[in-house]
């Protein structure tokens, strides 16, 4: 259902049967992982103006992959990743 690279790839998908007797499939809840346990790849420090994909394509060639920056730092929201320049920003080791 999901892309290999998406956040939601690994998350099992569940099925609810709603009271007029339609089935519905959604995926279950995804919990962020703790960012200070994830494997590390290296630190950067954000410029100004760059936005999240932007870093993202930087540092893991794909901006697709920002959720794993937001991951690596804690942060639920992307905007809330890179509002200020010269922050120090953990990118992680891709993982399956």
């Amino acid at each position: 259902m999901f892309d290999h690279t998406s956040r939601y790839y690994s998350i099992e998908t569940a099925t609810i049967t709603l009271p007029d007797g339609r089935t519905v499939s959604y995926t279950r809840r995804r919990f962020l992982p703790e960012g200070s346990e994830m494997p590390l790849l290296m630190e950067v420090t954000s410029t100004q103006g760059e936005r999240t994909d932007q870093l993202a394509a930087r540092t893991l060639s794909d901006p697709l992959q920002y959720w794993r920056l937001c991951d690596a730092n804690n942060v639920m929201n992307p905007l809330e990743l890179t509002p200020e320049q010269g922050r120090s920003l953990r990118v992680p080791l891709p993982q399956p």
